[in-house]
């Protein structure tokens, strides 16, 4: 017996057989996997939290011939009949128990100064938290900023230690690929205005050297042309 499935809401369904059956509070207990004392309180209406009952035979978790035979024998112990199917959440944000709901801020706090960058999306299914909280925290208008203390999100019980490396190693390889992918700034020499600037006398000077260089040439072809034509004529003269 100690392997069997217990109720799925044990407590609702001890206060049901506590009211609506005469079995031993030792059979409750022990098919609900309760002490005897909680199921003693449920009975004596002195328990902190007050159950609505569930039906276990409703349910399918009893059947009453068994309620029966429970009943009939104080020792018996009360056999489940089918166990409860385990609800389990396949899509939605992460579920986080009540207790844990106000250390989030903390983690999410942590997580933004440790790790800039992980998406807000990663962090809001990470932690189980939305945007709207996440961006008050990051650009501190959150209601309670003053009370946010950066705390790591595994040892606040918010994640495990596999999922957040998980999600830190996820979003590296993003910055890496963005990088990747992002074309490259080339300098080009003289696009900047000096050098421009610089170029552009560079090109008028080599240009009026180039002009003059030429002019030179000329003069001396003309005066060399201008020689020689004298040079003739005095040479005819004389003959």
């Amino acid at each position: 017996m100690a392997d069997q499935p217990k109720p799925l809401m044990p407590h609702a369904t001890a206060t049901w057989l506590v009211d609506n059956t005469g079995l031993a509070f030792e059979q409750i207990a022990q098919f609900c996997g309760l002490h005897i004392l909680e199921v003693q309180a449920m009975a004596d209406d002195l328990a902190s939290s007050k159950y609505t009952g569930r039906d276990p035979v409703h349910a399918g978790e009893l059947t009453q011939e068994e309620i029966e035979r429970g009943q009939a024998d104080p020792g018996y112990a009360l056999k489940m009949q089918r166990a409860p199917v385990e609800v389990t959440r396949t899509k939605g944000p992460r579920y986080t128990p009540v207790s844990k709901r106000q250390d989030k801020p903390d983690g999410i706090a942590w997580i933004l100064r440790n790790h800039p960058e992980i998406s807000d999306a990663q962090i809001s299914k990470l932690i189980g938290t939305t945007r709207n909280t996440i961006g008050a925290i990051r650009e501190r208008s959150h209601w309670n900023i003053q009370n946010i203390q950066p705390k790591d999100p595994v040892t606040l019980g918010l994640c495990s230690q596999r999922e957040l490396d998980a999600v830190v190693a996820k979003a590296a390889k993003s910055i890496v690929t963005d990088e990747e992918a992002a074309e490259p700034e080339i300098k080009v020499p003289g696009t900047s205005d000096r050098e421009k600037l610089i170029e552009e006398l560079r090109a008028e000077r080599e240009t009026n050297q180039k002009a003059a260089a030429e002019a030179a040439q000329e003069a001396e072809a003309a005066a060399w042309l201008e020689n020689k034509r004298a040079e003739e004529a005095a040479g005819d003269g004389q003959s």
